[in-house]
């Protein structure tokens, strides 16, 4: 069982990708990246796997960073988190 939930694009070359799986019968989150060049297409070794029994506490702490804290984010980008967060109240 495979199920893609999304993709972020890291740069011209490689996207972030989330997805549900089974790996040796377990089933778990998987974040890996994907690149596409002239060289090579398909998934890299750089990535994670969080087992389904440990994806809760994977998001809550996730949930505890400070988007202010995320420095680097453009102004426009942290408006549309902040907008986010006002339709989900």
């Amino acid at each position: 069982m495979e199920k893609d939930i999304g993709k972020i694009k890291k740069n011209e070359t490689t996207e972030i990708v989330v997805r549900i799986d089974d790996f040796s019968g377990k089933t778990g989150v998987t974040i890996r990246e994907f690149v596409t060049s002239d060289r090579y297409t398909g998934f890299t070794k750089a990535g994670t796997r969080i087992p389904a029994d440990k994806f809760l506490e994977f998001r809550e702490l996730v949930n505890t960073i400070n988007i202010e804290d995320l420095s680097n984010l453009k102004t426009e980008s942290k408006e549309e988190i902040k907008e986010e967060k006002e339709t989900a109240n």
